[in-house]
């Protein structure tokens, strides 16, 4: 992972002054990279804790200022020596630098999982061997993946390097999935930007920590040219559906192109790459045709709308609305904002600042550097805090408003930041303060702008529900008019129909929303009895609530994907499909899972995790480091191979 590193040409000047905004801990394993010798990591130069989202590990300005002191002199040394670099560490020394950076002792079950997601490992795994395949075998294949966000490029360029023949089709004129639709202002990504990037495609040119929606979307159409996959992308053209023909072990793609016309795409297997946030909701509101304003879906922000000097009122207040309220409130003439629930809040002073030149000299020039960070931000929101902050304690006597010990204090450390926020408005903080357990919803990622927002003169916070929509504005159901030019809905999304409204019918001629009858569910959230050769990502049961990045179990998914189509390709084999027995095991351990989870809990009354029965059917409750080991390969045993 060190091969594409720049050569340092900086004066001592230059690399001091970039040493200034690393991370110290980082910076230390670095070192360890550019000098072969472990003793940087076994000091009493160390951090003293990790904490989602702080990156100098609670080092004191001494212990920092000394480490920049002996890593500018190792720099120097290094760039006046010729730049060599030693040998990589061995997998001990690597695992002994995860324990260092994490401290704590990293358990040894996670060593292949961080080697592989680091880039560390001897050979890459993060895909699978093809050689030896027959090529003409692979390249007439045919693959349909439909969708080009993050996870259809990711299939894509998965495909391509295997050299099967594949056709991406894409409703959008543009690559990036809900990052191409969700133009809001101040939409950004709420995972750090270098976690939240392909493991085997790191980027050194975000300039901030989480990027807003220009910049990410930039990243995957940068990604989709540097693969050339512009050719195998059909923009504009939407899949209407799919039928599986047993006789010849083909699907027949339905699409409409760009200029309305229908067409029929053959296809050996087919890849859902569709997402689960991108049919935007909109509630049915009585007296909402009568609204004489402008009215729109946060993720259909039209451009044409004047916002500034106007009476706007936004619906819905979470994960979008947060990040909305505050981008527009300088703008407009008066706020008014609906919000059914409060949110818990992750304290996160990071949120919006920019990624400082040293941190991107540092991934340039620094052998490991951004593979280290990435770490950084990785294990904090793995398998530890989050995960056990959301498992009920059936003992727990704590009341109704926690779940746990570990949930209590997560609690009081989000309240707390809430309240410092607020101050002497006691109003407002009854309004902001969620009556339910910490991280049963969404939790949001907030560095104390949305509170200040609402504190303006000129912006309301409504808690009252809506009655009904008049002419010239929004009536709420204590009788109060509040007064509207444009309403932004930002009411989320139909999560929970999954491939809708796609009709998708299979192999005993049901459709995937019969057959699901309202309660999704996918063999390893990918693969679907009685639907042959079909493939999902980011399917029922993966999403991701407690830490984690999408991205990381869609790397998982399509290498899990990839090793079903090689069977197929290697043998001759028609079709593929999980057995009943297989996938109703997985989902029956999955709910039960689930019913542990704050999530679950009779105090969350609804979120949109939750389905009208009540029962969660996109989550994953499971740790990282099972789903990695679970789709490694696919076990031949779940399958009916025909």
């Amino acid at each position: 992972m060190t091969t594409d590193l720049l050569p340092i040409t900086d004066d001592d000047a230059a690399i001091a002054a970039a040493l200034e905004d690393v991370s110290i801990p980082t910076l230390l394993c670095s070192m360890v990279h550019l000098t072969g010798d472990p003793s940087w990591i076994r000091s009493d130069i160390r951090p003293a804790g990790i904490f989602l989202n702080e990156f100098q590990g609670f080092m004191s300005p001494d212990d920092q200022a000394e480490a920049r002191r002996r890593a500018l002199a190792a720099i120097i040394e290094f760039r006046d020596g010729g730049g060599v670099l030693p040998p990589d560490p061995s997998p001990d020394v690597v695992h002994e630098m995860m324990n260092f950076l994490a401290c704590e002792e990293v358990p040894a079950e996670y060593l292949p999982m961080m080697l592989d997601e680091l880039g560390f490992a001897e050979a890459d795994t993060r895909t699978i061997d093809w050689s030896g395949v027959d090529e003409v075998a692979k390249s007439e294949f045919g693959v349909v993946v439909i969708g080009a966000g993050m996870s259809g490029i990711l299939a894509g360029i998965r495909l391509s390097e295997a050299g099967i023949g594949f056709t991406i089709v894409e409703k959008n004129d543009g690559v990036g999935g809900t990052w191409y639709e969700n133009r809001y202002p101040g939409a950004r990504v709420d995972v750090g930007n270098h976690f939240y990037c392909y493991s085997f495609e790191p980027s050194d040119h975000w300039t901030e920590f989480f990027s807003q929606q220009p910049e990410l979307q930039a990243y995957f159409e940068r990604v989709m040219k540097n693969h050339g996959l512009e050719a195998n992308i059909r923009f504009s053209t939407e899949v209407t559906g799919a039928v599986w023909d047993d006789d010849s072990a083909t699907w027949a793609v339905s699409i409409r192109n760009p200029d309305g016309t229908d067409e029929v795409l053959p296809a050996r297997a087919v890849i859902s790459a569709v997402g689960q946030l991108n049919r935007p909701k909109i509630p049915e509101f009585e007296g909402l045709d009568t609204f004489e304003g402008s009215t729109m879906h946060s993720a259909r922000w039209d451009d044409t709308v004047d916002l500034d000097g106007r009476r706007v009122a936004v619906v819905g207040a979470g994960a979008s609305g947060f990040q909305l309220v505050p981008a527009i409130a300088e703008r407009v003439g008066h706020l008014t904002v609906f919000q059914r629930t409060a949110q818990w809040m992750f304290p996160n002073p990071h949120y919006h600042e920019a990624v400082g030149d040293g941190i991107r000299w540092a991934i340039r020039h620094l052998p490991s550097y951004g593979r280290w960070y990435r770490f950084l931000i990785f294990w904090p929101a793995c398998d530890g805090g989050g995960l056990a902050a959301a498992r009920v304690d059936p003992d727990w006597e704590g009341g109704s408003e926690s779940v746990s010990e570990v949930n209590d204090l997560a609690r009081m450390m989000f309240a707390g930041w809430i309240t410092e926020q607020v101050g002497d408005d006691p109003e407002l903080l009854a309004k902001v303060i969620p009556d339910y357990p910490a991280t049963g919803k969404r939790t949001l990622q907030d560095n104390g702008s949305w509170l200040q927002a609402l504190k303006r003169d000129d912006v309301d916070l409504v808690r009252t529900p809506i009655e009904r929509f008049v002419s010239d504005g929004i009536i709420d159901v204590d009788g109060v008019h509040h007064p509207a030019d444009v309403v932004i809905f930002a009411t989320g999304f139909h999560a929970n129909r999954f491939l809708w409204p796609m009709e998708i019918v299979g192999r005993t001629g049901v459709s995937l929303n019969e057959h699901w009858d309202g309660k999704p569910s996918a063999h390893l959230g990918i693969t679907v009895p009685e639907f042959p050769n079909l493939f999902c990502l980011y399917g029922p049961g993966t999403n991701l609530a407690s830490g984690g990045s999408l991205i990381f179990h869609s790397e998982c998914e399509i290498r899990y994907i990839e090793g079903c189509l090689k069977h197929l390709i290697e043998t001759g084999a028609r079709a593929i499909e999980p057995t009943s027995a297989a996938r109703d095991d997985w989902f029956e351990r999955s709910q039960a899972e689930l019913k542990t989870m704050v999530w679950s809990h009779d105090s969350i009354d609804h979120s949109f995790y939750k389905a009208d029965d009540g029962h969660i059917y996109g989550l994953s409750p499971w740790r990282l480091i099972d789903f990695w080991t679970w789709t490694r390969e696919p076990d031949l045993a779940d399958f009916e191979v025909r």
